[in-house]
């Protein structure tokens, strides 16, 4: 779960990093109260889970609490790559004599924590690693070892971080690596990390992603889910515990694994080509455990989706039996009644599949085409997917 920056930054205040006092402001009236009680020069910043905002015209100076309601105005509402500004955050302003860039990070390829650290923060960081590599320190951590003084010490060493800065800094880095172990994130980053006027170091902005597999250890990490903007089916298969992610096209997929559901995406988009253009309209997962509550969870996601036109059933029998899938997709629709009203076109193949296609000729139900290959199958959908729309 990636976080807003204010967000970010109550979770690192909370782990001892420094950040700057900051207001969240959903309204111009907001905003302006919250200048007002911060006093003097505020920063108005989009709250967007996107980078660019400062380009963007999403991070503005105010002088007085008026021209904070003015520029809190101008942000609100905002696009951004795509992400409608819906709040903003009302910080202090800081002195910056320096920008610096850090960020702990889950490295999948290494198999271990890395430590990213450059004295050129400010700007985007995929710059800086793209255009001066040797800028951008990388220094692997041991997840059993962690990060202590020392090691904090090294890697802002390693980084060329000005002598002057270099206990602060690394008490900051100690800091962050507090809160990212203790919040179970995969990444936590900073840009900038800035020295002030007084010499101290401090985190202007945040940036945190939470791993969802940990959720269990953190309850209270819920309430920081942006529901507002969750897709509403995507929603609604989470609360059943579905793999589901929704796309732009006309047929509906269903499949057991991961990467049977991404081939069979594919597979239905070069489908779609030969059909007037449709596309996969979903990826579902629905694991091993297909049965008929399973089915009828997924189906009821898929059906309630109004770009649906058609359904690909697309399951490959091991653990869970074909058999075991048939019989759950007979009782799926007659649960959902007139809610299943769009073709269904069935895939099977694996263990008992002779069994599981029988129990499904047996129901011969009007909304159910079985198909005997995966090609096939794609074809068919795509097919009653343009006749349909």
């Amino acid at each position: 779960m990636d976080l807003f920056e204010y967000q970010a930054k109550d979770l690192f205040a909370a782990h001892g990093v420094p950040v700057l006092p900051g207001r969240v402001a959903s309204s111009v009236v907001e905003a302006e109260a919250a200048a007002a009680e911060l006093g003097g020069t505020v920063v108005v910043k989009a709250q967007v889970k996107t980078g660019g905002r400062g380009k963007a015209g999403g991070v503005k100076l105010a002088a007085t609490p008026a021209e904070a309601a003015e520029k809190a105005g101008a942000i609100l509402g905002m696009d951004i790559k795509g992400h409608a500004v819906a709040r903003v955050l009302v910080t202090a302003a800081s002195e910056i004599v320096e920008e610096y860039y850090f960020s702990f990070l889950l490295d999948r390829t290494s198999r271990t924590f890395l430590a990213m650290a450059s004295v050129e923060g400010g700007v985007d960081i995929e710059e800086v690693a793209a255009s001066k590599p040797e800028a951008l320190a990388k220094v692997p951590v041991d997840p059993l070892e962690g990060v202590d003084a020392a090691k904090a010490r090294e890697i802002v060493v390693a980084a060329g971080f000005p002598a002057e800065v270099t206990d602060a800094a690394a008490a900051a880095v100690v800091a962050l690596w507090d809160a990212f172990v203790g919040e179970d994130a995969t990444l936590v980053e900073v840009n900038p990390l800035v020295r002030d006027g007084a010499g101290a170091v401090i985190a202007l902005d945040g940036k945190m992603t939470l791993d969802s597999n940990a959720a269990f250890r953190h309850p209270e990490h819920a309430e920081l889910a942006d529901t507002g903007a969750a897709d509403p089916l995507e929603a609604k298969a989470r609360a059943r515990d579905l793999n589901y992610v929704k796309l732009d096209g006309q047929v509906g997929v269903i499949g057991n694994g991961a990467g049977l559901v991404m081939s069979t995406l594919d597979v239905v988009a070069y489908a779609g080509e030969r059909h007037g253009g449709v596309t996969p309209a979903n990826f579902l997962d629905i694991g091993g455990g297909a049965n008929a509550q399973v089915m009828a969870d997924g189906l009821d996601v898929i059906l309630g989706d109004p770009d649906v036109v058609a359904v690909f059933v697309n399951v490959f029998g091991g653990i869970t039996a074909c058999d075991q899938v048939a019989t759950g997709i007979v009782q799926a629709l007659e649960l959902l009644g007139d809610a299943a009203g769009k073709p269904l076109v069935v895939r099977l193949d694996g263990n008992n599949v002779a069994e599981g296609r029988a129990i499904l000729a047996a129901a011969a139900h009007p909304l159910v085409t079985m198909a005997d290959t995966m090609d096939g199958g794609a074809d068919t959908a795509a097919r009653l997917a343009a006749k349909g729309a």
